[in-house]
């Protein structure tokens, strides 16, 4: 189990084995590379931890617990996680200001505490029976046991081919379950019937439209609460760099290690060779304005398709977006220079930064207005916007993403709108032998929580607990796959907390989105930096898609032996590439959540392992 992760942490391993429970620990060292060995015993070898992440707080930590009478043997956080359980009991996670998943194994009690940070920046599986319980920071680990197969969950596939993930705590795989993001897991193994509990120990707080401050408060408190967490997060001894794309998040997160870092940064960007879609000419110039060493990788169509079925052993589960791959390569440039790398992301989820938030405002307020037209008309409107041969292809689109093509509920009008590659009634056709379980749920069980007339603490949260997670998991595993550590300064939990107490129009002011963010670092950055028009880590897919190269990669979608052919209606497929060939739609995204999950198959469940590519680079000219 350990080996299938040798690459989370290629630099030491060790075990504990107590005869009732075993601990792996593969590592990556970070602080203390000397100390820190893992499994880490407490003073008298009764309690054990094995832990993945950083808690950059624990030198603050610490000199209460040795005042308490704890002693240390080494200077890592590891040991301050596994005092401060014992200080505190399952409260100490309230303490922690970090990212992180552990497990403490209590041998006298029998009973076995895990823990995930707040926002799920790392990851923590399970798999869990009567008699059996096994946990991993992938899912391939896992499935190295002999107790665990690799099987299908159907249940979930209408949720994935809506999102291209699943947002709630089960996974693709049978059996297979997520520990989600603030929350806690007791394995109390004392009495004969083991008991496994699990509860929350912290959410995103309420918005309060209402909460004081003028706008130079927000913008100064912004600034100040983004450099103290990205100061905390040089803690290292090993090298550092950041992931540079230009755009306003990792410009300004460069920025301050810049300011607040020893010695020189290195920055990372990785681009296309279709230039086009490429954001390397802005990072070059913010990299300039800062003052970093600058590197860069490009990448081709057949690097690309040929990394992606390796990708997804690394994801466990289908990718959800091209950019993993993008993310994959330039984090692989980097781990030739650096251990640690500081990311973005995080602050769109918190800012307001996606173009979607902004137009489902204007979406909502112009349904409240056309609801009052009757429902039949409405229908009528929508089929000729959809069928109407008066109106070109590129009129009918945008007209499709307002009220007047779509039902007015949250299901259409934002869900399948700004999410789904495929809206319900394809799924439909595509899953009718699947006991397919409502694909929205989970997003609208967030979106509820929150409430009706707070329409954007809606999009955030709803977004924070689903989509924002699903993002972390992409960094986590492709900065790992290249053995480095990915750090979020943004998601930092008080600046977090502080944030959800922001009133809307310090996150969107007309046209201007992450206003508060651009306005607390507009003096240190480029005005071209902070204010152009997000791109968000494109890729040319889309244009790839078209080429006769694509052409051998899409018909193995059609393949009898594929794990499309077994779960989907291949009469959909075939219509998608049809249409897609003919160019009579865009289907870049439906091919990219059908591709994926046909070589998710090809990977876990039927083991098949070809080693041919799937584009040559003769093909792909």
């Amino acid at each position: 189990m350990t080996d299938a992760i040798r690459h989370r942490g290629p630099d030491d391993c060790g075990f504990y084995d107590d005869g009732f429970a075993f601990l792996g620990h593969r590592r990556l060292s970070i602080i203390d590379v000397a100390g820190g060995h893992e499994p880490m015993p407490n003073e008298d070898g009764t309690r054990w931890i094995v832990y993945n992440g950083e808690i950059f707080n624990h030198s603050d930590l610490r000199p209460d617990l040795e005042a308490a009478g704890h002693r240390y043997a080494s200077r890592c956080d590891v040991e301050t996680i596994l005092h401060s359980y014992e200080q505190y009991g399952p409260d100490c996670v309230q303490l922690f200001r970090g990212m992180f998943a552990f497990a403490i194994w209590d041998r006298s009690q029998k009973r076995l505490f895990c823990a995930r940070d707040r926002l799920g920046i790392k990851p923590l599986y399970y798999y869990s029976t009567d008699s059996f319980f096994a946990f991993a920071s992938e899912i391939k680990a896992l499935l190295e046991h002999p107790e665990i197969s690799a099987e299908l969950n159907e249940s979930r596939l209408n949720e994935y081919l809506a999102f291209g993930y699943l947002s709630g705590e089960e996974t693709l795989f049978r059996g297979i379950r997520k520990l989600m993001p603030g929350h806690l897991l007791v394995l109390d193994c004392s009495a004969d019937v083991p008991s496994l509990a699990i509860q929350q120990y912290w959410d995103v707080p309420q918005t309060d439209e209402n909460a004081d401050g003028d706008d130079a408060y927000w913008i100064r408190e912004t600034r100040r609460r983004l450099e103290q967490s990205v100061e905390l997060r040089l803690m290292s001894d090993v090298p550092l760099g950041t992931f540079l794309s230009g755009g306003v998040d990792s410009s300004v997160v460069t920025a301050l290690v810049r300011r607040f870092a020893r010695g020189t940064v290195k920055t990372f960007s990785v681009g296309y060779r279709e230039h086009q879609y490429s954001e390397l000419n802005y990072a070059a110039q913010a990299a300039a304005a800062v003052g970093t060493e600058h590197f860069e990788t490009l990448i081709d169509m057949p690097e690309f398709f040929n990394i992606v079925p390796q990708l997804i052993r690394h994801e466990d589960e289908p990718i959800a977006w091209p950019s993993s791959v993008s993310l994959y390569w330039v984090s692989k440039l980097a781990s030739e220079h650096v251990k640690v790398v500081l990311t973005g992301e995080g602050s769109d989820e918190i800012f307001g930064g996606y173009e979607r938030y902004r137009w489902n405002v204007l979406n909502t307020r112009t349904a409240r207005a056309y609801g009052i037209v009757p429902d039949a008309m409405r229908k009528r409107l929508r089929k000729f916007i959809a069928s109407s041969t008066l109106l070109n292809a590129t009129i009918r689109r945008k007209l499709q993403h307002t009220p007047l093509g779509r039902d007015l509920g949250c299901d259409s009008l934002f869900l399948d709108n700004f999410y789904a590659a495929f809206p319900s009634e394809e799924r439909a056709a595509l899953l009718p032998y699947a006991n397919a379980a409502d694909a929205h749920v989970n997003y609208r069980g967030y979106w509820d929580a929150r409430p009706a007339d707070a329409l954007l603490s809606r999009m955030l949260y709803a977004d924070q607990k689903t989509y924002l997670v699903e993002l972390l998991m992409k960094q986590d595993q492709m900065s790992m796959a290249a053995s480095i550590e990915s750090r979020v300064p943004f998601l930092d939990h008080p600046l977090v907390e502080f944030t959800a107490g922001m009133p809307d129009r310090m996150k969107i002011r007309g046209a201007t989105q992450k206003y508060v963010l651009k306005k607390a670092f507009e003096d240190i950055l480029p005005h071209e930096i902070v204010f152009r028009k997000k791109m968000g880590f494109p890729t040319p897919l889309r244009d790839w898609l078209r080429r006769d190269a694509a052409k051998s990669l899409l018909d193995g979608l059609l393949r009898t032996d594929g794990l499309l052919a077994s779960c989907c209606d291949m009469t959909a497929v075939r219509t998608v590439l049809d249409r897609h060939w003919a160019a009579a739609e865009d289907c870049t995204d439906r091919i990219w959540r059908l591709l994926n999950l046909q070589l998710w198959g090809d990977a876990f469940l039927s083991r098949r392992e070809d080693e041919c590519p799937l584009i040559t680079a003769g093909e792909s000219e």
